[in-house]
C-alpha cells in the first residue's frame, strides 16, 4: 500500500511527458503542403471570394523594425482590406512612420493599463464603425509568407472559427548553440504540438500573431487585460464557447530571435511566464469542463496546456530522478516510484527525439542534443523569477539594428 501511495504522488508529474509524446506522435509524418487543415465544409477546394480583411498590428516602440512588417502585409491586401496600426504607449516615432508607410494609425496613451490585450481591444473598438469580415492580428516584428493573408482569411471566413498560422522564429545566420536550441524549442511548441492537437482534437492554442478571427467573435471577445498570454486565454475561452481555433500550417508568419543571448532569454521569459500563468489559472477548470462536457476539443487543449516549458519540465524530471533514486536506495517501498519516474524520463526523451528527427534535424546536429542539459541550466533563472513573483509584461524586444533582422524562417 505504501508503494502504491508513493507512485500516486509522482504520477501527476509524468503526465506532461505522456502528453508531449502523444502530440508528437500525432504530428509525426505531417507535411505542411498536405497536412492538417481546418474543416471549412463542403467545396473546400472550390475558389472562394476573399472576405474583407482588417490586419491589426499592435506596436509598442517598434519604429526601427516595423516597416518590413507593414510592407509584407500591404503586398497582400485587397482593394477593400485595411491595415490598422495601434501605436500603444509609444515614446518613439512609431505612429509617424506607420502613417508615412500608408497604414491607418490610432494612438493609445494609458500608462496605467499596459499590455497587448489593451492594444488589441483599442484596435477592435476603432474598427467597429466599419467592421471587416475577418480580423488578422500580426505582431510588428513579423513577416508573412506569400498569399498568407488570403489563405487564412478564406479559411477563417468559411469555417466561422478562429484560425492560427504556423508561427516560427529563426536564429540569425551563424548563431550559437543556445539560440538554435531556442529555435528548436519554438518548433516543438508552435509546429509539432499544434499539428498534434489539430489531428487529435481539431483545435490548437492561439499564438498571438498570425491569428485570424471572424469579426463577430473578435467583436465580443474580452481582450482588455494585462495578461502576458492573452492569446492563450482567448483561445481557451473561445473553445469553451464552441469556437475552437484551428491550425493552418499552409500559411506562415516568421520573425527572428535577436542576436543577443541575454535579450533572447528575456524575450523567452515573457512567453513562458505567460504560459505558466495560463496553466495555473486555466488548466484545472479546462480539464473539469472537458470531463463534464465530454469534449474532445477541450480535452486536447488541456492535454497540451499541461505541458510546461520543456526546460522547466526537464529540470523537474531530473530532480525527481535524483530524489526517488536516493529514496529507493534506502527505502524499498520507493523503488516502484523510482521505476515510474525513470519510465517518464524515457518517454520525455523519446518525444524530444522524435520531434527532432521529424522537424528539427536541420537546426541541431545529433551530438548537439547532448548539450540540452546546459540549456536547462541557462533557463533556470527564468523559472526562479516566476516562482519569486517576478512576472514579465509587454515590452519591446531590444534589437541591435534593423539590418541584422531576418524575416525569413530557416524552418
Amino acid at each position: 500500500m505504501t508503494a502504491l501511495l508513493v507512485c500516486l504522488l509522482v504520477l501527476p508529474a509524468l503526465l506532461p511527458a505522456v502528453a508531449l509524446l502523444s502530440l508528437t506522435l500525432a504530428a509525426r509524418g505531417c507535411r505542411e503542403d498536405r497536412s492538417v487543415a481546418p474543416d471549412v465544409g463542403p467545396g473546400v477546394g472550390a475558389p472562394r471570394a476573399a472576405p474583407r480583411v482588417a490586419v491589426l498590428v499592435p506596436a509598442h516602440d517598434e519604429s526601427l523594425h516595423m516597416l518590413p512588417t507593414l510592407r509584407s502585409v500591404q503586398a497582400q491586401l485587397g482593394q477593400h482590406d485595411r491595415l490598422l496600426v495601434v501605436a500603444d504607449n509609444c515614446s518613439d516615432d512609431t505612429a509617424a512612420l506607420a502613417r508615412a508607410a500608408g497604414a491607418e494609425v490610432v494612438e493609445r496613451c494609458d500608462p496605467q493599463r499596459r499590455g497587448k490585450g489593451y492594444a488589441l481591444a483599442f484596435g477592435v473598438q476603432t474598427l467597429r464603425a466599419d467592421p471587416p469580415e475577418v480580423l488578422l492580428v500580426v505582431d510588428a516584428d513579423c513577416t508573412l509568407s506569400d498569399g498568407a493573408v488570403a489563405t487564412i482569411a478564406r479559411a477563417c471566413h468559411a469555417s466561422a472559427r478562429p484560425v492560427q498560422m504556423l508561427n516560427l522564429m529563426s536564429a540569425p545566420p551563424g548563431a550559437g548553440l543556445k539560440l538554435r536550441v531556442l529555435e528548436f524549442a519554438m518548433v516543438m511548441k508552435n509546429q509539432v504540438r499544434p499539428l498534434g492537437t489539430q489531428r487529435l482534437g481539431g483545435v490548437c492554442h492561439l499564438m498571438g500573431t498570425g491569428m485570424a478571427l471572424p469579426w463577430p467573435l473578435m467583436a465580443q471577445a474580452h481582450l482588455a487585460t494585462g495578461h502576458v498570454a492573452e492569446d492563450m486565454q482567448l483561445g481557451v475561452a473561445l473553445t469553451k464557447a464552441g469556437h475552437g481555433p484551428t491550425f493552418l500550417p499552409q500559411a506562415r508568419i516568421s520573425s527572428s530571435f535577436v542576436d543577443d543571448v541575454a535579450v533572447a532569454r528575456r524575450q523567452k521569459a515573457r512567453w513562458e511566464h505567460g504560459h505558466l500563468e495560463t496553466l495555473r489559472q486555466e488548466l484545472p477548470c479546462l480539464a473539469g469542463d472537458a470531463i463534464r462536457l465530454r469534449s474532445r476539443a477541450l480535452s486536447t487543449l488541456a492535454l497540451d496546456l499541461c505541458i510546461p516549458p520543456l526546460a522547466l519540465y526537464c529540470s523537474v524530471l531530473v530532480g525527481l530522478l535524483a530524489l526517488t533514486g536516493v529514496a529507493a536506495a534506502a527505502w524499498p517501498a520507493a523503488r516502484p516510484a523510482a521505476a515510474l519516474v525513470m519510465a517518464g524520463a524515457i518517454v520525455f526523451v523519446l518525444a524530444i527525439a522524435i520531434g527532432w528527427w521529424q522537424f528539427g534535424r536541420h537546426l541541431l546536429r545529433a551530438r548537439e542534443l547532448l548539450h540540452l542539459p546546459l540549456y536547462m541550466l541557462w533557463k533556470l533563472p527564468v523559472y526562479l523569477g516566476y516562482a519569486m513573483g517576478a512576472r514579465s509584461s509587454w515590452v519591446r524586444t531590444q534589437r541591435a539594428a534593423p539590418a541584422t533582422k531576418s524575416g525569413a524562417s530557416r524552418s
